[in-house]
């Protein structure tokens, strides 16, 4: 029975032990694993003791620094709330602002204000959490390594708190950055959505100006972006949008203008006449761009820009008109002033004179702050320039023309080109045009000068200039040495031209009656010298003396009839020829002409042929002696004194360059001699 409990026993213990055998194998396993294990905890114990180690410090010490430890969590916690709170406007500011710009400018104030929170506590809490730390130090309630980790850790949060913009693109994660951008790109939208050029053409300058280049409402939004951009420093970069996009729209709108002409250089043209059409083109669309295109960006400045200030919108409205083109306009004309002086010039600054005198006002209340000073200067200065051109061009006119004293007249007696222009031109300075201009110019430049100006000077000058023309004729009419009827010629013609070009206009009335009776009586005069001298010598060639005592001798009579036809046309073959390339440049004068010497000669001629001719007519060479009729002869009268092709007597047709010239423009083209008709018996 024994026996059996102790067989007993030993099967159980040996079970026993099997089962801690087997347990031993186990737990071998297990260390054989947990090796690497218990030795990478080991290297972390270091670490770990130090992380615990304020734990590990009496109870005395640990309730002292709860104090500390409260305060700086209180603000801790707030910032990372707020700083959550910062996160969850992403969504809204990543959004499109067009779909609700209100909704979006006040959710952006609100990241605006969460931000400047931030900025104001993180550094009262990083300033807690430096306490806590220089606490533990203090009392040693800490391993030096988690110490110094602290330190490390608060020196670059105290380095990112400095540094402002870096900071808050960390504590924003460059949201406001990113919806600021958004508002840029709305502002720029708006602008070029609603900035419509004004419809025109070349053609038609008036265009259809609506009554503000933009509606209320996008003003109010531009307005409302502004504001939030302005509060984060992005004002430069919303006027540079402003002006870009503008200044590109008034641009556009002038494009229909065809302005390439405001680039020409002052290589590209000869004299002002070449370019006389622009001149007045630019009076015009000067005008228009000031008073329509400038005084609405004026005026959008102001409805933009005006709660920001003064200094804003007017340095805003200065680049838009200096980008758009007002410098180009003020170029043109400066390079018109340093083209080459000719008398037309005269007119022509005068003209540009008006034009920005016209604009006075406009520019002066326009481009009359500060930020405008550039246009300023340039405006001054292109005025100085037109004044002083001016000037100088009327007060050499009267040298101009003394100098062409010394000059050959014309060669077919005609008017001279100079005559014809200047009497022209010096109606045109005295005309309502130009001599309000001319005298408000002079009245300038004497003030410069601190002297005073009478109108007497400018009716002086003009009265010299026309006494200067009048010492030419005579000296020009001298130089016809060779050819005394042809100065004749000359001076009826010229004399004629200054009674009537001149009567009935402003010279005129200016040089009086008396003056201009004087002349018409030169006229008749002269023309009477010349009848006399030339074509009134021809009939008595057609003498009858002797005839009627050859009646009875009919070859006689036939003889001396012949002898004194052939004189007569041989004279006037000579004289037709020598005169047919002289002119009478004026119509009435012309043919006033025609009819007296037609009256001196062909009723005498005419008479003779009836009573005379019969005698030659038969005879086999009579061509020879009826060479001409009486209609063939008043045929070729009519055919001279006729202007040449090409000529030019009047204003318009002048090509003067530099100085007046009489000489080779007065040069008339050979014309062929007019061929007298067969004649059969009269």
């Amino acid at each position: 029975m024994s026996s059996s409990k102790n067989f007993d026993r030993l099967l159980s213990a040996r079970k026993s032990l099997n089962l801690s055998l087997e347990k031993s194998k186990s737990l071998g396993l297990a260390l054989d694993k947990a090796g690497p294990r218990l030795e990478e905890i080991n290297q972390r114990l270091p670490s770990l003791e130090a992380a615990v180690r304020p734990i590990r410090a009496n109870e005395d010490a640990l309730a002292a620094v709860v104090g500390h430890i409260d305060r700086a969590v209180g603000p801790a916690a707030a910032v990372l709330k707020v700083f959550d709170a910062v996160h969850g406007l992403e969504k809204s500011l990543l959004s499109d602002p067009r779909s609700d710009l209100p909704g979006y400018l006040a959710v952006l104030k609100r990241l605006e204000e969460a931000l400047r929170f931030l900025g104001d506590n993180c550094g009262l809490a990083i300033q807690w959490l430096e306490d806590i730390v220089e606490y533990l130090e203090d009392n040693v309630l800490a391993d030096e390594r988690y110490i110094s980790e602290m330190k490390k850790l608060l020196k670059g949060l105290r380095e990112i708190q400095n540094d402002s913009g870096k900071g808050k693109a960390i504590l924003d994660g460059g949201l406001l950055e990113a919806a600021l951008d958004k508002l840029e790109n709305e502002f720029r939208c708006l602008l070029i959505e609603n900035s419509i050029p004004l419809p025109m053409s070349s053609d038609d300058d008036q265009a259809c100006i609506a009554p503000s280049p933009l509606p209320v409402a996008v003003i109010q939004k531009l307005q409302a972006i502004l504001g939030r951009l302005i509060a984060n420093n992005r004002l430069d970069k919303c006027i540079s949008i402003y002006v870009e996009v503008r200044s590109a729209n008034v641009r556009a709108s002038l494009q229909a203008l065809n302005l390439d002409y405001l680039d020409i250089s002052i290589a590209e043209f000869n004299d002002v006449q070449s370019i006389e059409g622009y001149i007045s083109k630019w009076g015009k669309h000067l005008e228009f761009a000031v008073k329509h295109l400038f005084e609405a960006e004026y005026k959008l400045c102001i409805d933009v820009f005006e709660r920001i200030g003064l200094d804003v919108w007017m340095g805003c409205f200065a680049k838009i008109a200096a980008q758009a083109g007002i410098l180009a306009f003020l170029q043109f004309g400066k390079t018109v002033t340093e083209s080459k002086k000719d008398p037309i010039k005269l007119l022509k600054l005068l003209d540009i004179f008006a034009s920005l005198n016209k604009l006075r006002l406009d520019f002066n209340r326009l481009f009359g702050g500060a930020a405008c000073a550039e246009i300023q200067n340039l405006t001054r200065d292109l005025i100085r320039r037109v004044i002083d051109g001016a000037c100088e061009i009327f007060w050499e006119l009267l040298v101009q023309v003394e100098l062409q004293r010394q000059t050959p007249p014309p060669i077919d007696g005609s008017v001279p080109r100079l005559v014809s222009f200047v009497t022209d031109y010096c109606n045109r300075l005295l005309g309502d045009d130009y001599k309000p201009l001319l005298t408000q110019v002079l009245v300038i430049q004497r003030s410069w000068k601190n002297e005073k100006f009478q109108e007497r000077l400018l009716i002086n000058a003009i009265l010299e200039i026309i006494k200067a023309i009048e010492l030419n004729l005579d000296a020009w009419s001298k130089m016809y040495e060779d050819n005394t009827v042809l100065s004749y010629l000359f001076l009826m013609n010229n004399h004629w031209h200054l009674y009537k070009q001149l009567k009935g206009t402003k010279l005129g009335n200016l040089l009086g009656d008396s003056w201009l009776k004087e002349h018409e009586q030169y006229k008749e005069y002269y023309a009477a010298i010349y009848l006399r001298e030339t074509w009134m010598n021809l009939p008595s060639l057609l003498s009858r003396e002797g005839l009627i005592l050859f009646s009875g001798g009919r070859a006689t009579a036939r003889d001396l009839v012949k002898r004194r036809l052939k004189k007569f046309n041989e004279t006037f073959d000579e004289m037709y020829k020598k005169q047919s390339t002289w002119v009478v440049s004026d119509k009435e004068l012309r043919e006033k002409t025609w009819q007296l010497i037609v009256q001196a000669i062909v009723p005498v001629y005419r008479s003779y042929m009836q009573n005379y001719g019969p005698l030659v007519e038969q005879d086999s060479s009579s061509s020879k002696y009826a060479k001409y009729t009486a209609q063939s002869l008043e045929k070729m009268i009519m055919a001279l004194f006729l202007p040449k092709p090409g000529r030019f007597n009047s204003f318009k047709g002048r090509q003067y360059s530099g100085k007046f010239n009489n000489v080779q423009a007065d040069q008339p083209q050979p014309q062929p001699q007019p061929q007298p008709s067969p004649t059969a018996a009269s």
